[in-house]
């Protein structure tokens, strides 16, 4: 019978998907805790920052960020499956009953398979979903007042050119990649390159063939502030146009990339990150295999013939490069030097062969 059906095959992926959600959860934890502290220690000057809603802003951050640790929480919770096995002697019971280091580690290979697909088609689009409402939520918090209250100095910045003039927009926070932009700073100068006028508003939507700002104060060279509740700022920017300037790939989720491509192509812009990114999460099941392959590799040593410490020490360290090198065929696709199909398949076959080769070098060798 199939180790991938039986019952010992369902323990051992049982055991694995037990300790890399405990993996998962904990750095969640962790990451929620520390993302906590740091946005009330943002909004320790704000009255209407209440704790609950700092707490559903941090909470709604992490997802993203957790994502990118993915692999990683498999390869630990592998390894630690692995030797907590090994510990209790049930590998060895397992390989004196006649099943192979191969048998026993194919049920966690599917398992991964199955959790990569459901990062790829289920967690991805709830992540980059929520990180749209902590946006908004920000922009809630920080976003009371005229000019957008605390703003970062780099921001988002887009330029646009009328027959009025042009047009300088510096966006604190961006939601919907770009459509709706709050903590707004705009400079803007006539035909002749003059100085026209600065503005600062709260929020802005793009519209059809317009901007709409609220919450806006007009500062001139020859006059005081003035208040209005609304203003108009006629644009030619396109929404394919204003998401490719302020949207990054890891904001768009996987439904959605393959229309962004064919928009970003459409209109001209460079697709390299968001085919790159497309390519990443259709690996990403491939990539999660690969981190048990290389986990097994470092933890199927038995602790009575010692070595265990280095063993784990080296696993971490190849999945440290591993990351090293996606990072590095990341940079390199970004900047149009490697296809990105070869750019997010490469760490995969890497990372799958070294582990077989390992694997098959203990086992087999």
């Amino acid at each position: 019978m199939s180790m991938l059906t039986n019952t010992l095959g369902r323990y051992f992926a049982g055991r694995f998907v037990v300790a890399a959600l405990g993996v998962f959860a904990s750095i969640f934890l962790l990451l929620v805790l520390v993302d906590y502290i740091e946005m009330v220690r943002k909004t320790s000057g704000l009255a209407s920052a209440s704790a609950i809603m700092v707490a559903e802003t941090s909470l709604f951050r992490v997802p993203q960020l957790l994502e990118k640790l993915t692999p990683f929480c498999v390869l630990i919770g592998a390894m630690t499956c692995y030797l907590a096995l090994s510990r209790r002697l049930e590998l060895v019971v397992a390989r004196a009953a006649g099943v192979s280091a191969w048998q026993f580690i194919s049920p966690a290979l599917g398992s991964a398979l199955v959790i990569g697909v459901l990062a790829t088609v289920a967690y991805n689009p709830m992540s980059a979903n929520l990180r749209e409402l902590s946006k908004r939520m920000e922009a809630e918090l920080f976003g009371s007042a005229p000019g957008g209250g605390i703003q970062d100095a780099s921001g988002f910045w887009l330029n646009q050119v009328t027959s009025d003039g042009q047009t300088i927009i510096n966006a604190a926070r961006s939601e919907q990649q770009g459509i709706r932009l709050t903590g707004l700073t705009l400079f803007r100068f006539d035909t002749d390159q003059h100085f026209k006028e600065r503005i600062e508003a709260r929020e802005a939507t793009l519209e059809s063939g317009h901007w709409l700002f609220k919450g806006v104060r007009r500062f001139t060279l020859d006059a005081p502030p003035v208040d209005q509740a609304s203003l108009e700022i006629p644009t030619t920017l396109t929404e394919a146009q204003v998401r490719n300037s302020f949207s990054t790939p890891e904001t768009v989720s996987f439904w959605q990339l393959p229309s962004y491509i064919r928009s970003s192509e459409s209109s001209g812009f460079a697709t390299a990150g968001y085919r790159l990114q497309y390519h990443k999460l259709l690996a990403q099941p491939f990539l999660l295999a690969a981190m048990v392959m290389l986990a097994a590799s470092v933890s199927l040593r038995f602790f009575r013939m010692g070595g265990v410490q280095k063993m784990v020490l080296s696993g971490v360290g190849a999945g440290f490069l591993l990351y090293v090198l996606s990072k590095v065929t990341e940079d390199l696709s970004k900047a149009e030097l490697m296809h990105p199909i070869a750019a997010a398949w490469l760490p995969v076959v890497v990372g799958g062969l070294t582990g077989f080769l390992a694997l098959l070098y203990q086992e087999d060798g």
